[in-house]
């Protein structure tokens, strides 16, 4: 049992409230099962087949994210796993049961009793990335030249993912040009054209691509936008545009045991931020990081009260390309890379040589309107209460309906990656 104790006095009264890593209802007590052992009941939530999806590709993404993070201890992170996990799961419909079964596990699927993931997926998708969420997300497979791909295959990864796979020409110039093309087509221009080479001896290139702009429910006065300093630790800072916020309707609280304070914003679109910001600048992130999973998210999303605080927020355009093949190798997807079982896609031996990621992601002022949308019932403080993020931070972007994760970040230094 997690506490993530809210120190929200409302008169005398202080306010606890408890988190869980493990999904349970917040409903009644447990029951015993046959043993008399008290068994927790699923959360309501994640009895809808999307959103069970969404939190087993989500903590395939937290995963992603602490290898990431450890293997860049004094660098920013910055990352959207649905992209990636949707090229894994379009990937796995050519896989034979070994080679499958290796993709699924890893994506939790395997926590997962759904006769149909693919049809799930597609809903999914369809779900966060309409008009209004201002998230885009794409993937793609890309093959070695003269490959001759099973229509089946071809088939089946249109109808779920909505997508063709591409077969290379053999010229690194005009693959990457071609590549480069369908990325600024996916993405609206808003992600950079790579120039990168293309490597000569792809096998399987898999493409993950995502593009995120946020627009806070309540915008920001760029009145109040300033230059501030932002701690990189204890002895140097940098000056950075910090957005403001006296008067801010935010939901909060307290982790005791992770040693930092929790805040959610709203954006547009049924989407929120949350951020976890530790007490001091230079507390090591690891403790939080291991305790992110879909369902300490949805915890805390149930559990932070809503409060007014004096805000800043520091203006963030970050963008990142590189390739995570080393990442997954380290997540026992190894024998993708080796001698898996893509015999679904072509009779000819093939394997995943690569997997690239690029992304762009940015917040400013922009928002709604002044005021909240709707009225909250905010709870009154006796003290006032300041959330700076004006240190290391982590953040969480998260699509409210589904519970998707969609980016997370590690953002030492908010000047870029």
């Amino acid at each position: 049992m997690r506490a993530l104790v809210l120190l929200l006095w409302a008169g005398t009264l202080l306010g606890q409230v408890n988190c869980q890593n493990v999904a349970s209802s917040s409903e009644g007590s447990p029951v015993p099962d046959s043993t008399g052992e008290p068994v927790e009941e699923e959360d309501p939530f994640f009895k809808i087949p999307v959103n069970k999806l969404a939190a087993a590709i989500s903590n395939f993404g937290y995963d992603l994210y602490r290898q990431r993070s450890s293997a860049s201890p004094t660098a920013n992170v910055l990352l959207s796993p649905l992209s990636m996990a949707t090229a894994l799961s379009a990937l796995s419909l050519g896989a034979e049961q070994r080679t499958e079964s290796i993709i699924h596990r890893a994506l939790y699927y395997d926590l997962i009793s759904n006769p149909d993931i693919h049809s799930t997926y597609k809903e999914l998708l369809a779900t966060v990335t309409a008009p209004q969420k201002n998230f885009k997300s794409a993937s793609r497979v890309v093959f070695e030249r003269k490959l001759r791909v099973k229509s089946s295959f071809v088939a089946a990864l249109e109808k779920s993912y909505g997508t063709r796979p591409r077969i290379m020409t053999g010229n690194p110039r005009i693959d990457l040009q071609e590549i480069n093309n369908w990325v600024q087509a996916q993405m609206k221009g808003k992600v950079a054209r790579s120039t990168r080479e293309m490597p000569s001896d792809i096998s399987i290139l898999l493409l993950g691509v995502a593009y995120f702009k946020g627009q806070w429910v309540t915008k920001f006065d760029s009145r109040k936008t300033s230059l501030q300093d932002f701690h990189l630790d204890e002895d140097r800072t940098v000056r950075v545009p910090m957005m403001s916020d006296p008067k801010a309707i935010l939901r909060y609280g307290l982790d005791s045991d992770l040693n930092c304070k929790i805040a959610q914003l709203p954006l547009t679109g049924s989407m929120s931020i949350i951020f976890f910001l530790p007490v001091r600048a230079t507390q090591n992130l690891t403790m939080i990081e291991e305790s992110l999973t879909s369902e300490f998210i949805h915890d805390i999303d149930r559990e932070l009260k809503t409060i007014q605080a004096v805000l800043t927020v520091p203006k963030l355009k970050l963008s990142y390309e590189g390739e995570v093949s080393k990442s997954l190798q380290e997540m026992k997807l190894q024998s993708l890379f080796e001698t898996p079982d893509f015999s679904k896609i072509t009779g000819k031996p093939v394997k995943l040589t690569q997997m690239e990621h690029r992304l762009g992601f940015e917040w400013n002022e922009d928002g709604a309107g002044t005021t909240p949308t709707s009225p909250l019932q905010v709870t009154r403080l006796t003290f006032p209460l300041d959330y700076h993020l004006n240190q290391p931070f982590i953040f969480v972007l998260r699509d409210t309906d589904t519970g998707a994760l969609l980016f997370i970040g590690k953002i030492l230094d908010p000047r870029g990656t």
